[in-house]
């Protein structure tokens, strides 16, 4: 498996104790099938939803339907909420969202690429815009590397306590 990011982020999460779940939109499950693809991931994974509708995400992770009518399901603000979301549903230490749009064609008046990852813990939250290029295939792949690496950088965060 070597050092993936997914790889990287089960075992810190086991050697510390700590829990993750998903809320995926436009990568469909993507970053919980590899987060599951690691050995022992049972450990540390607690669950993976993919809220591909507005009305997943408000009704499964509390997303406001004020913010999915004023910013749209691809916003940072929708990606801040599913995160938080997840962790809290689930009562998670880690909890991770990714929502965009990969198109083939336009969604929300946003461009194909476009896509918001997010993560939220105890002690640490952060949503980073990106602008991936490619087909679908490889926009939900760099979705998923991209809200991977956030998770792993919120997990280097988690207390030892």
């Amino acid at each position: 498996m070597g050092n993936t990011a997914e790889f990287e982020l089960i075992k810190l999460l086991l050697k510390k104790g700590a829990t993750v779940a998903t809320a995926e939109s436009c990568t469909g499950g993507m970053v919980a099938a590899r987060l599951t693809s690691v050995s022992g991931a049972s450990g540390a994974f607690k669950y993976g939803a993919v809220t591909y509708c507005n009305e997943a995400k408000h009704t499964m992770l509390g997303v406001s339907t004020e913010t999915l009518d004023e910013h749209g399901a691809i916003s940072a603000e929708t990606a801040r909420e599913m995160s938080q979301g997840i962790r809290n549903v689930m009562n998670a230490d880690i909890g991770i969202s990714v929502t965009g749009n990969a198109g083939p064609g336009a969604a929300e008046n946003k461009a194909v690429g476009l896509v918001y990852v997010g993560v939220s813990s105890k002690n640490y939250s952060a949503v980073l815009e990106n602008h991936f290029e490619g087909d679908r295939i490889s926009v939900r792949e760099q979705a998923a590397n991209a809200a991977l690496e956030l998770a792993l950088a919120a997990a280097k965060k988690l207390s030892e306590e």
